[in-house]
């Protein structure tokens, strides 16, 4: 398998590569993740079953997107494909660091730059692509509330019916949606998708970075919503993004309805006890 990698890395980069060394690191619990080392030169592997070749492609395309747009640093992708029955996604090597006041500084005025980015194709993206593992359709729609019912909410509370979820005021909710989001006009802004702080970090020189993203055009919103679900970014990030590009009233309250896909989908992805945490946001949403 590794031997198959090198040759594919060797070919795309026209420039010879053998692993010399490679070791597991931490990628997430979706899947497995490894340091390839050929001595001058190394790269961050993701590894799957071969089914999830669409998932990396996705993943590939979105970094590419993004890394285009010269706003915010990602890990450029090199190759993917499927070897031994696996699927595999190969990115740049980046050696992280710590954030400062200023890395996280520029992690807000950059993430604004990214979010000026827009689509007069309107909301949605070119293919469907993950928010972990579960697929995340993008058809392209010219209203964010059409796009954000159907292809988020409605599409998330379907997969958890399939698994058993119980969520009393779902119906109730889907139809409160249009008044939670009355008076909200978002322009289609490129959109990271994924955005918490496991997503964020900086390098060993100091340059914000993201990574994993669950690329689209949508309300920028859903970015800075996220940030703020499982542990809030520093205080540099909101203020420097701000003053870059300030948030619409009436952000507080769409946050709670925005991060509700997440929480959702935590529940497809993991059980547990975010079926509760949800049923709680919508109560919230619904007062």
């Amino acid at each position: 398998m590794w031997t198959d990698i090198a040759t594919h890395i060797s070919q795309v980069t026209d420039s010879p590569f053998q692993v010399k060394h490679h070791r597991p690191v931490g990628g997430g619990c979706i899947n497995q993740a490894y340091a390839l080392d050929g001595g001058d030169r190394a790269f961050f592997v993701k590894l799957n079953q071969a089914s999830q070749i669409g998932m990396f492609e996705a993943e590939a395309l979105g970094l590419k997107q993004i890394y285009q747009s010269q706003t915010m640093r990602v890990p450029r992708p090199i190759c993917w494909g499927i070897t031994d029955s696996r699927s595999y996604l190969v990115l740049e090597w980046l050696n992280f660091g710590y954030g400062t006041h200023q890395s996280w500084e520029d992690m807000g005025r950059n993430l604004a730059a990214m979010h000026r980015v827009s689509s007069d194709r309107g909301f949605g993206w070119d293919q469907s692509n993950t928010i972990g593992a579960t697929p995340q359709p993008n058809p392209w729609t010219q209203s964010w509330l059409d796009f954000f019912l159907e292809h988020r909410m409605a599409h998330q509370f379907r997969l958890a019916a399939r698994r058993g979820g119980n969520f009393p005021q779902q119906a109730a909710l889907m139809a409160a949606i249009p008044d939670l989001l009355a008076g909200h006009d978002p322009q289609p802004s490129l959109v990271h998708g994924d955005l918490w702080s496991g997503n964020a970090s900086v390098t060993v020189e100091g340059e914000p970075v993201i990574l994993d993203p669950a690329t689209y055009f949508g309300d920028r919103e859903v970015d800075i919503a996220m940030t703020e679900l499982f542990g809030r970014f520093p205080n540099e990030f909101y203020s420097a993004y701000q003053s870059a590009y300030p948030l619409d009233p009436g952000y507080d309250r769409r946050k709670t309805l925005y991060n509700l896909y997440h929480v959702i989908n935590h529940f497809n992805l993991f059980g547990g006890g975010y079926e509760s945490q949800a049923n709680s946001m919508i109560a919230s949403l619904l007062r």
